[in-house]
Order: C-alpha cells, then structure tokens, then sequence
C-alpha cells in the first residue's frame, strides 16, 4: 500500500478544499459547533447533503452506474479527510450508506429504479427496523411478525432505538415471516412506507437531552400494518444474510477521519481551559491520556486504509468490520472523556438545547465560553457508540470466531 500521494490525488485535494470553503457556510458551522451528535436537524441535513449531490459527490461509495463519483480508493481517504477536518456534517448514514448498498445487491431491478435516485437526492428519508425491546444485540431473537395476507404482509410488534424516525419516510425493517428452529432463518428484510396507517412513533428521551431538531431516537409501534410483499428484499427468510451484509456497512466505516478532528477540538478545549493555575493541556497525566488516545487513532487510520484499499479490488469488509466498529467507537468515547475532563467546571451547567441561540429560543446568557456546551451532551450521546450495531462484547465474539477461529 502507497501512502505518498501523486499530484493528481493531490489536485483533487485542493478541488475538495475550495468547494468545501465555498459551500460550508456560516449557519451550517455554527450549528455544528453546537451538536452534539455531529448532525444537524433535517432542514440542515437536507440543504447540506443536496449540495453534495449537486456536485456529485453524496455517496463516495456508491457504483458509478448508480450515481456514485467513481472515486479511487485515495479519492475517497483524501474526501474523507477533507471532510473530517473542515468539520463537515455526518451525511445520514440510514439511505445512503445501509439500505442502498442492500438494494444495489440483492433487490430487484424496480426496486433499485424506484429507491436509489431519491436516497441519491435525500429527497426521501430513511430509519432502521433492527433492533426491539429484548433484542439488540441478540438481533436474531427478533419477534415482529409479518404474516402474509394476500399480496400484503400484516406487522405486528415494535422496533425500538429508532435513530430519526420521526423524520423518516421509510423504514428497512427485518421481520419474522416464520418461526424456524434455527433463530436467524424465518427473518425476512422488509421495506416499509412509514405514512402506512397503524404505525406509531413514539421518543425516547435521552440524557444528553432531546431539545427541538436534535431528539435523535425513538421507539416505533406496528398495529396491523400492511406492506406490499413486493416491498421484500430477496427471499423470503434470507433477511439475516442481507441484515448481515448491511452491518458490515453500518460497523465498517472509516473513523479515523472524524476522530483526528475530534481530537484536535479536544486540544484547543484543554489549551484554553485552565486548572490549578496552569492550562490543561500542560498537566503530564492529561497529556499521557492524549498521546496514548492519538496513538490509538494513528494505528486505527492505517489499518482502516489497508482495509478500504482491500475494497477497492473487490473485496468485502468482512469481519475486519467489527474490528473497526469496537476501536472507533472507544475511541469516540475516550475523546468525549478527555474534552469532558478539559472543559472543567463548565460542564456542570448542563446544557440541554445547545442550539437555543442559534435557533432564537433563548436570549439567556450561557454559562462559559460557546464551545463548552455541547461538551456534556456529547459525553453522555457518545455512551451509546459501545453499544449500537451491535454491542462491543459481541463483536469482540465474531473476531474470535470469524477471525480467530476460536
């Protein structure tokens, strides 16, 4: 693997920087100084992704056939990086990065006609059914019954932890067409118009706080909802190989990226902040948590490079995804933990709408300096990395079976 890049790579580069200064304007960094969750509200969202489909570059992985810039896989590390260091919005992972993949292998021509230009243009929104209550990571337990009727399956049951869904248009959804001896067969993967009649979505308040625009999860009841059979992908039963397929996309993304920036607000939080008389960032034990966390990242982008450069041979990311999944998400949480540490006192205030200001509904002065607000709420959002796509303990098992052959 060459890591010098040649002057092309490096042209592309520049293009990168320009159209980002040009088109990241003033409303969206300032919305994003203030998430705590690295997105913004759907309005936000939209209006920065449909930029990015302008220029063509939404979905850097996708096929050019449907889309996709036709990115190099050092395309797609400098794009990332790019990204990540303007500190750009996450485009909603939901449509482009999960179902779409899914549809493009193993839906059907019309399906592919009829889904992948609106999750193109984020002209359609989407969420994910997986999870309900008493199965997370123990996915395969999953009881939301599809029962046919006609050319309609009937849905019974609830899917919880619901990222967006009271924005969502569609739902890919996994479901029990059968109850089998072997728990992973009998699950079919469903897609599902959430303006069907039946379907409830309730919000599940979080502790970093779900002001207006930034309540991220939710729980969703199914009663008597009909969706077309049509509406399947793939065979019916065979929906835990697709699910499957999708978390590698979901577990395998590039993290490094993100985490270098990350990292870096963490450094400007502890070189401003001070404690007993001196700054932060000059105490010897904090400093040792900040090497040992860069060190982490460091060997965390070269291995994330040799896997997404094995991607663009053809290779799929395998279980090399729940590698990433478990050292991206600790480290997330490692620097939420040192930009809590640094902030101080400042984060006691707790506060809960960190886009209040910006948004016109509070003229009360905020304790301390902007950027200690989101700080908290971060803290506490990023708790879950460990624990969504499948918890931490349980891909540490897939390693040992799939990669150790323990």
């Amino acid at each position: 693997m060459d890591l010098a890049f040649t002057p092309e790579e490096l042209q592309f580069r520049d293009e990168v920087r320009a159209w980002i200064k040009e088109n990241y304007d003033a409303d969206l960094k300032a919305m994003m100084a203030q998430s705590k969750n690295g997105y913004l509200d759907k309005e936000g969202q939209v209006r920065w992704q449909k930029k990015l489909y302008e220029r063509g570059w939404i979905a850097p992985d996708w096929p050019v056939e449907h889309g996709g810039p036709g990115f190099t896989a050092a395309q797609r590390y400098i794009f990332q990086m790019e990204m990540a260091a303007a500190g750009t919005p996450i485009v909603s992972p939901m449509g482009v990065r999960m179902v779409a993949p899914v549809i493009m292998a193993f839906g059907t021509e019309e399906q592919k006609k009829r889904h992948l230009p609106p999750i193109l243009r984020s002209d359609v929104w989407w969420c994910q059914g997986y999870s309900e209550p008493g199965s997370g990571s123990d996915l395969a337990s999953l009881q939301m019954k599809a029962e046919r009727d006609g050319d309609d399956y009937v849905l019974n049951g609830s899917k919880i932890w619901t990222t967006h869904a009271q924005w969502a248009d569609w739902m890919f959804c996994l479901v029990r067409t059968s109850q089998e001896k072997n728990r992973q067969d009998g699950i079919s993967f469903l897609l599902v118009d959430m303006k069907t009649p039946g379907i409830t979505i309730r919000p599940l308040p979080t502790l970093d706080g779900p002001p207006e625009g930034q309540q991220e999860i939710n729980q969703v009841f199914f009663d008597n909802v009909r969706a077309p059979i049509a509406n399947r992908i793939g065979e019916e039963g065979k929906g835990w190989t697709y699910a499957k397929y999708l978390l590698e996309f979901e577990r395998g993304n590039a993290y490094a990226p993100g985490l270098r920036h990350a990292l870096q607000k963490a450094k400007r939080i502890a070189s401003l902040e001070s404690q007993n008389g001196a700054r932060v960032i000059d105490d010897p034990d904090f400093r040792r948590k900040l090497a040992d966390t860069e060190i982490k990242i460091e060997a965390l982008n070269y291995t994330e490079l040799r896997v997404f450069s094995d991607r663009a041979s053809g290779e799929r990311v395998g279980p090399a995804s729940s590698m990433l999944k478990c050292a991206g998400t600790e480290a997330q949480q490692a620097i939420t933990e040192l930009a809590l540490e640094a902030v101080g006192g400042y984060a006691a205030p707790f506060v809960e709408d960190t886009w209040a200001e910006i948004k016109g509904r509070s003229n009360e002065p905020r304790p301390g300096p902007d950027y200690a607000g989101p700080v908290a709420p971060a803290y506490f959002n990023y708790r879950k990395a460990s624990i969504y796509a499948g918890s931490n303990e349980i891909q540490r098992n897939i390693m040992a079976k799939l990669v150790l052959g323990l």
